[in-house]
C-alpha cells in the first residue's frame, strides 16, 4: 500500500464537490486545480515504478502540483468563490507532509560520484 497515493485519491474525492462551485465563476481556476490534483496522483503512480533518480523527480513534481492545489484553494477562498474547506485542507496538509518526507528521503537523494565528480580520462 502506498499511503501518499491513497491520500491523494481521498483529496480528489473532496475536491469533487468544491471544483464545480469554483467552476461556476472561474472555469480556468477550477480546471487548473483539477489538472493539478490529477498530476499529483499520476506522478505518484509513475514515480512509484522507478528505482533511479526519476522516482525523486516525479515525487517533486507531485509536491509542486499539491502546492498548486493549495494556491487554487487560497485563490478561490480569497475571491469568495468558496468558504473555507477544512476537510480538503486537512487532507492537503497531510499530503504535503507525506510528499515532503518522500522528497527529502536520504534513499532518494542523488549519490555523489565515486571519482569526486570528475570525468575519468580515456587513455
Amino acid at each position: 500500500m502506498f499511503i501518499t497515493y491513497d491520500v491523494a485519491k481521498q483529496l480528489i474525492v473532496h475536491l469533487r464537490d468544491l471544483l464545480p462551485i469554483i467552476q461556476r465563476v472561474d472555469e480556468e481556476l477550477a480546471d487548473q486545480a483539477r489538472r493539478a490534483a490529477s498530476s499529483v496522483l499520476l506522478n505518484l503512480a509513475e514515480g512509484q515504478r522507478f528505482t533511479n533518480g526519476n522516482k525523486l523527480r516525479h515525487y517533486e513534481i507531485a509536491q509542486g502540483s499539491a502546492n498548486e492545489i493549495r494556491g487554487a484553494l487560497d485563490a478561490a477562498e480569497g475571491w469568495g468563490y468558496i468558504d473555507q474547506a477544512p476537510e480538503a485542507r486537512a487532507l492537503l496538509d497531510r499530503l504535503l507532509a507525506l510528499l515532503w518526507k518522500l522528497t527529502n528521503s536520504p534513499k532518494l537523494q542523488p549519490q555523489p560520484r565515486r571519482n569526486g565528480g570528475r570525468q575519468a580520462r580515456a587513455s
